[in-house]
């Protein structure tokens, strides 16, 4: 029996039963403007389904009850079996029904791309973790179709919408996963220094031969994939690397000698397993050339951390909408938060960011459909997608901190939403290269083809459409660009930032409301900004309305 004392008021109701598609106005715009509309009844259904309780409770689920390594069956025998809640599978089937693992390969059509990046955002803002096996099955792709025979019989069971969850060699199966392992524990992301081992399995070597593999990965993506690929050195510690594909079963149906030593207990992403692993003498398949390992899965890692910038923009899109339901909910000092002016400032400088993240993510997807013919494409998707995943993927973990403070006390339990939004935010910073790796990246492909550099540039000045703000900063750049090499060093996460911010300006300027896009430009140019959220000048109370309204018409 409750005190008579305890009456609950004021407190904020979960946020279900809504449609994540169609109260993201800046999202519907994106996917009409790219070439996406006729995957538009699609999301609208996606939308639906990923905001009913029952699909939000099974997010919950599949991190409450993380994954469970079983490394020998009841009689002893070695299985390395991880098994995952139910909601884990349920989420994935999702997923893949609607072919966000593989929508551009599986539909090759004008729009493909963004379709996909705007399906995948959906899922992101809904549970992060099964995001994990479905990208580098993504990833995967165009690297296994540069190998015929292989992707011959891979290619349906990649291209598959179902989700085949079970543990059985892979030409048994109706679909599968791909999986990569690189990293080890002496190197990180300095893959040059890894130490594993690849020798020929018999008198065949080279491209599609079999290898044997002994060493370790440190980090194992996803260990129960029907296979990874994997770096390693070929015939000696010093080698050169090559890349291998590594079934889980060998061709005789008998366990591949991949041992998981044990599964890693991260602050996030807890829904997916991440592994420690051991190779002893398992059998792999050369993919590309003899020593080519690095450039084989650097074209991986560059569809990768295309989806770190997607990922990280439903984070921030996840935080948005949760903060603006609870600022319009809660009550403090007699109004809602969401009527207090200094919280309003906090609120919209928070849309504005998931804004501005929103349109480069689906700009940044749509050059990756038309690199192969564009050089400006080219450019953007070599150039920007590193400094695109140094910039979001920051800015959503600060932002996850911000939201955390809107929600006080409550934003700080784990039964809310912003605890989890809030662990998962760094992964995608971290993943693929953490950010020093992501600003020498750009400067490396800047130097690497300054053509692509200028290229770049103008894109970013034709959207501006002739901005005199923007104007001056890609004149800053260009200034910058110009420096020494070690002083262009150490200013690389520098230079990132302001191509990011000039970039995510111009798209505002040509696809936002005019008065949207210049509160974006005059604020984000400022010296200070960017230290703290909710430090907006001068927001006329109508732009401020419905900026707020528009970022959540719920």
């Amino acid at each position: 029996m409750s005190s008579p004392t305890h009456r609950i008021f004021n407190q904020v109701p979960d946020l279900s039963g809504y449609n994540l598609y169609t109260c993201d106005n800046v999202l519907q715009s994106a996917v009409t403007h790219y070439g996406a509309a006729w995957y538009e009844a699609r999301l609208c259904a996606l939308g639906t389904r990923l905001g009913e309780a029952e699909t939000l409770a099974q997010g919950t689920l599949a991190n409450r009850y993380p994954p469970e390594l079983h490394t020998h069956n009841r009689i002893g025998e070695r299985i390395d079996c991880v098994s995952f809640h139910p909601s884990w599978h349920a989420l994935l089937r999702i997923l893949r029904g609607n072919l966000l693992h593989a929508l551009p390969f599986a539909e090759p059509r004008p729009g493909a791309w963004a379709a996909r990046s705007a399906g995948y955002y959906l899922q992101g803002q809904v549970e992060a973790g099964s995001l994990c096996p479905a990208t580098m099955t993504f990833a995967s792709i165009p690297v296994l179709q540069k190998e015929p025979a292989l992707f011959a019989e891979l290619a349906p069971r990649l291209l598959s919408a179902s989700h085949d969850a079970r543990d059985v060699p892979w030409r048994q199966k109706s679909a599968v996963m791909i999986g990569m392992g690189m990293t080890e524990k002496q190197g990180g992301s300095d893959v040059r220094s890894n130490t594993t081992v690849a020798r020929a399995a018999g008198s065949q070597r080279g491209r599609g031969a079999e290898y044997r593999l002994t060493g370790h990965k440190w980090f194992f993506s996803a260990p129960m994939c029907d296979a990874h690929l994997v770096v390693a050195r070929l015939e000696y510690e010093d080698g050169p690397l090559s890349c291998f594909f590594v079934p889980r079963f060998r061709d005789d149906g008998s366990k591949n000698a991949v041992f998981v030593q044990r599964l890693k207990d991260k602050l996030g992403n807890r829904s997916n397993a991440s592994a420690e692993v051991e190779f002893e003498d398992a059998s792999g398949i050369l993919i590309g050339e003899e020593g080519r390992g690095i450039p084989t899965i650097l074209d991986m890692a560059t569809h990768t951390r295309l989806d770190c910038v997607i990922g990280s923009t439903a984070i921030l899109r996840q935080t948005v909408v949760q903060t603006l339901h609870h600022a319009n909910h809660r009550v403090a000092f007699g109004k809602r938060l969401a009527e207090q002016p200094l919280m309003r400032n906090v609120l919209l400088d928070l849309a504005l960011e998931s804004e501005a993240a929103t349109r480069l993510m689906m700009h940044l997807a749509d050059t990756f459909e038309r690199a192969a013919h564009d050089p400006e494409a080219e450019a953007w998707k070599r150039i920007m997608t590193p400094a695109a995943k140094f910039w979001i993927c920051k800015r959503a973990v600060e932002a996850t901190g911000e939201a955390m403070e809107v929600w006080g006390g409550n934003g700080y339990v784990e039964e809310g939403p912003l605890a989890r939004l809030y662990r998962e935010a760094p992964v995608n910073s971290i993943w693929e290269g953490s950010g020093n790796i992501m600003c020498l990246d750009v400067l490396r492909a800047i130097q690497k083809s300054p053509e692509s550099a200028g290229r770049l540039l103008q894109g970013i000045a034709a959207l501006a459409d002739g901005d005199a703000r923007i104007r001056g900063r890609l004149g800053e750049l260009q200034t910058l660009l110009q420096q020494p090499p070690d002083t262009l060093e150490a200013e690389a996460r520098r230079v990132a930032q302001l191509l990011v911010l000039t970039a995510q300006a111009a798209l505002m300027v040509r696809y936002s409301v005019r008065s949207t896009a210049d509160l974006f430009v005059r604020s984000r140019f400022k010296p200070l900004h960017g230290r703290v959220f909710g430090t907006l000048a001068n927001v006329p109370a109508k732009l401020a309305q419905r900026l707020l309204e528009d970022s959540f018409p719920v």
